[in-house]
């Protein structure tokens, strides 16, 4: 019982020193204040009572340590012992591994001495009772490996049956185990599916949940909760692979939020069609961004500040609000507009919040009769879908070729 809110209480009739027992004072409440009882409730689930084991089968490490240890302090002392009744160190040697070993060969030399018959006595009992210990633990480490391996998939296939609209991974390369630091540093609940043993035992050291199989089959996406998932990213470097994941998990759910990582341009549309959601180019997308930072060196200074902030990204994207940088082709509609004409002319789907000239001149938040000029960075704070409207603004007209 804690005593950690003393409340006044009526003597001890007793006489005795000791304490009186846990009644709530007159007026007080009769159960214990809130926080009280989550302590009371929490202890017993963050403080387990273990067993404590103090002898010599504590630990099946420490027992095979330990079983090694003994059985070589034992051959040591033998063979020198043998050493010292006048034997060679090779004969010596071979009498302690045969005995220990209880192979049965002949003796290498006679036992015809008190001295060597208490020599090899005490090898034999203490040797092979060495030897025994030795293979029982070594028994016991291996059958505990596998009893451990078992138990913790069975726990984690549990952990994974009882989530609900998580995501699900396909793949943890590079790209994945960027991508599953991402959800774990927001919290978000997932599960990955790898191929390769290795990576799949790597995932699991680092506390992710993770099934190792092919994605591309259905079972391992059913065993991943695919039909409870609320988004899946395949994220594989074979775009023929991420199609095929991508068509089975859409056939398995067909409100699952799919994003798909693609190599080639011409996969863009494939997963598209297989029915992929949004398709992630990492070639196009870092080629664009090393453009950035050599085109619009301020801007993308900003951007980057921006991407470090991970609250303010996160805030951005609860929103529906996403940051970018286009640039102002020439013979776009956009040349020689103002910033209050883009804006009013995409009605609502972004606004300006700053202009990097070609010249290298930076206007942050730019008044409304501020005018955009050919090649010239603009930065744009708007929602997702604006796509059509930047394309009919900032990229080159069309011309209209004379018909015959």
């Amino acid at each position: 019982m804690t005593q950690d809110d003393p409340a006044p209480s009526a003597p001890d009739e007793s006489g005795s020193g000791a304490a009186p027992p846990a009644v709530p004072a007159q007026g007080a409440p009769a159960k214990e204040p809130p926080v009280a009882r989550l302590k009371s409730r929490s202890r017993p689930i963050r403080r387990v009572p273990k067993p404590r084991m103090t002898g010599l089968l504590d630990s099946p490490v420490k027992n095979l340590t330990g079983g090694v240890a003994y059985t070589l302090a034992i051959m040591l002392v033998a063979t020198g012992a043998y050493i010292s009744q006048g034997w060679s160190f090779r004969d010596a040697l071979y009498m302690v591994i045969t005995t220990i070993f209880t192979v049965g060969y002949n003796e290498v030399r006679p036992i015809n001495t008190v001295a060597l018959n208490i020599i090899t006595l005490t090898l034999i009992v203490l040797g092979c009772t060495g030897i025994i210990f030795l293979t029982g633990a070594l028994v016991q480490f291996i059958t505990l490996n596998h009893l451990n391996k078992a138990i913790g998939l069975k726990r984690m296939n549990a952990q994974i049956d009882e989530l609900k609209e998580h995501v699900i991974v396909c793949g943890f390369g590079r790209f994945g185990a960027a991508l599953a630091r991402a959800l774990s540093a927001s919290s978000a609940a997932f599960v990955i599916i790898e191929e390769n043993e290795a990576r799949a035992a790597e995932a699991r050291l680092q506390g992710y949940l993770c099934i190792h199989g092919n994605a591309s089959g259905e079972e391992f996406l059913r065993a991943a909760g695919v039909t409870r998932a609320h988004a899946l990213a395949t994220v594989l470097a074979n775009d023929a692979l991420n199609v095929f994941i991508t068509l089975s998990a859409r056939a398995l759910n067909p409100e699952l939020s799919i994003v798909a990582r693609g190599e080639l341009s011409s996969t863009e549309s494939k997963l598209l069609q297989a029915g992929a959601d949004k398709v992630v180019l990492p070639t196009h997308i870092g080629a664009e961004r090393i453009a950035e930072l050599l085109l619009y060196e301020e801007s993308a200074r900003i951007i980057e500040s921006l991407e470090r902030s991970h609250g303010f990204q996160r805030v951005l994207r609860n929103f529906g609000i996403d940051l970018e940088v286009v640039t102002a082709a020439p013979q776009s509609a956009a040349v020689r507009m103002t910033v209050a004409a883009v804006e009013r002319q995409a009605k609502g789907a972004f606004f300006v919040v700053q202009i990097n000239r070609r010249d290298g001149d930076v206007y942050t938040a730019p008044p409304a009769t501020a005018v955009i000029g050919e090649g010239d960075g603009v930065v744009l704070l708007g929602r997702p879908n604006r796509a059509a409207i930047l394309t009919s603004l900032f990229e080159p007209r069309q011309k209209v070729g004379a018909r015959a």
